[in-house]
């Protein structure tokens, strides 16, 4: 039976109804309502109180949760069941950062052996080549690192990536090294990334489970091609390393299967980034000291979402409050709002983590789910947006929006004869933000300002617009960035467990690709034979032969 036509989803559908007349201006005055829609745990704050909701509604949410059997479905995860019945596998993305001599079994193996068995092979190589004592043909050591992948095999790395870069001790740990990502199929990228780039001194690693992914192995095949042609056919051995479990593949590639570093069919590429498909190249830049500790912060949020009431919980809560607003209230889109620029990617990767997770049609039964999945992610760092797309959130849709800040700077900053510093002044936009959504600004209000009478309609805020926010104590250090990725990924299970969907599969990637091959068949045939353009539809047929200027 759906979730849809059970008793705590229809009490939902009422009580969002009954409600609809509430404003935030008056239910954020309730002391004891924000106390009540606060949850504290692993040095993040989790203010929710700016939800169009009242402590009813975070009940009846609660009973959802007890519906949908949401403590059985995240234990069921952590226990190492094949919850992606689709393609019959387990999803242990956390036996990734489980610590050494925890247990998670899978086919009467322990997991966490055999990732702690890849680690320490990480370990040992990257502080080989960051040492010196692996180098390239040439004999010169290698200090510049491009990671080719796609999708999940780049996002959540690159997100990381640009987290750890402005932290001081990680920026020491760097210093003299370059980490770029390679992944579109765009020559441009490839260009990009090549800039100021010396063959002799660039390690290259390829990232592609199966080794056969279109757009990663023809970029592969480029820097390959780069690389011989500075170097010769030998220095693909010393340049470039792979992570991959298709061996054969790889040797056939000409890498060296002893450098190639595996990962499981239980990760999903989303979800990849504590395995090798991360940490092998954050290790080449920043050291596995500094991984360690990103890997422990997201152990550390992983413990919180199995062991925390779901009342308590910071993932559920989130996830609860993705459905109430997406599918009750019908507001599908999600701004993310980091007030911190190092987390400039992560809205672009969250973006792959929850799209392509819950943007499905059927439940796990293969049939239509009666309602709409998933939302629609976006994001940019605080005050960049303020001054691009909040125009909109304040006066045009109402988007939910989780505010994300920290105590303390990475780079603090003092400027002499200003008020506050640096800091103080990003995070007075963090804190005004969220009430500007919920209060707004009344006609009166703004008539009261002397503003004239034609110009009022122009000026009102309407308000009532809901936000999350999440303040983390300290700055953004590597533990904190893995508290925040483990936060958001389990977000993203708990609405799909109480949506009665596979957030871990991804069939609606594939179509697109049948459809490439057919056209990539095309043009070859019709570069290098002059064959026909045929098997399209009339418009397609038509663009392609204005591609080839036929």
């Amino acid at each position: 039976m759906s979730i849809a036509a059970s008793t705590p989803w229809n009490n939902l559908t009422r009580h969002a109804r009954e409600i609809a007349g509430l404003h935030l201006r008056d239910l954020i005055q309730d002391a004891d309502r924000c106390r009540a829609m606060t949850a504290k745990a692993e040095g993040i704050t989790l203010d929710f109180s700016r939800q169009n909701a009242t402590t009813e509604t975070f009940q009846l949410l609660l009973a959802l949760a007890e519906e949908a059997r949401l403590r059985d479905k995240i234990r069921a995860m952590f226990r190492g069941d094949r919850i992606n019945s689709t393609e019959d596998r387990a999803v242990l993305h956390v036996a990734l950062r489980a610590p050494k001599g925890e247990s998670i079994t899978l086919d009467g193996i322990n997991v966490v052996d055999e990732v702690h068995d890849v680690l320490d092979k990480i370990r040992a190589f990257s502080e080989k080549v960051r040492s010196g004592s692996w180098t390239g043909a040439t004999g010169r050591p290698l200090t510049d690192v491009v990671s080719i992948g796609i999708g999940g095999s780049y996002l959540g790395p690159e997100f990381v990536h640009e987290a750890f870069r402005t932290d001081p001790e990680c920026a020491r740990s760097a210093e003299g090294r370059r980490l770029r990502f390679l992944a579109n199929v765009d020559p441009i990228d490839v260009a990009r990334n090549l800039e100021g780039l010396n063959p002799e001194t660039t390690l290259v690693v390829v990232v592609s489970k199966t080794f056969t992914t279109a757009e990663t192995m023809l970029n592969a095949k480029t820097l390959r091609q780069w690389l011989v042609t500075a170097l010769g056919p030998d220095s693909v051995a010393k340049h470039m390393v792979a992570v991959s479990t298709n061996l054969e593949a790889v040797q056939a590639f000409g890498i060296d299967p002893a450098n190639a570093f595996g990962f499981w069919n239980w990760v999903g590429g989303r979800y990849s980034v504590c395995s090798a498909v991360g940490v092998l190249p954050l290790a080449l830049q920043y050291g596995m000291e500094h991984v360690g500790h990103f890997l422990d912060g997201a152990h550390a949020i992983d413990r919180h979402f199995l062991d925390t009431p779901t009342e308590r919980n910071i993932p559920a809560i989130l996830g609860l409050f993705g459905v109430w607003n997406s599918t009750f209230l019908g507001r599908p889109d999600r701004a993310l709002l980091p007030y911190c620029q190092a987390l400039l990617k992560l809205a672009p990767h969250i973006q792959q983590v929850d799209m392509e997770s819950n943007g499905k049609r059927v439940g796990l039964d293969g049939q239509p789910v009666p309602f709409p999945t998933g939302e629609v992610d976006f994001g940019e760092p605080g005050t960049n947006g303020q001054h691009s797309f909040y125009q909109l959130l304040h006066q045009g849709r109402v988007v939910p929006a989780d505010f994300i800040g920290f105590t303390k700077s990475q780079r603090p900053m003092d400027v002499p004869g200003e008020p506050v510093s640096n800091h103080d002044e990003l995070m007075a936009n963090f804190f005004a933000q969220p009430d500007a959504l919920a209060v707004g600004k009344t006609a009166e209000e703004v008539a009261a300002e002397g503003v004239p009478a034609d110009l009022v309609p122009h000026k009102v805020f309407p308000g009532n617009r809901p936000s999350n926010v999440l303040l983390v104590d300290g700055r953004l250090t590597p533990d904190a960035v893995g508290r925040i990725l483990a936060v958001y990924e389990h977000r993203t299970a708990v609405q799909g467990f109480l949506w009665g969907i596979n957030s871990f599969d991804q069939w609606g990637v594939e179509l697109g690709k049948v459809l490439a091959k057919q056209v990539r068949s095309q043009l070859a045939r019709s570069r290098k034979e002059g064959a026909p353009i045929e098997g399209f539809n009339p418009s397609t047929t038509a663009l392609l032969k204005t591609y080839l200027g036929t």
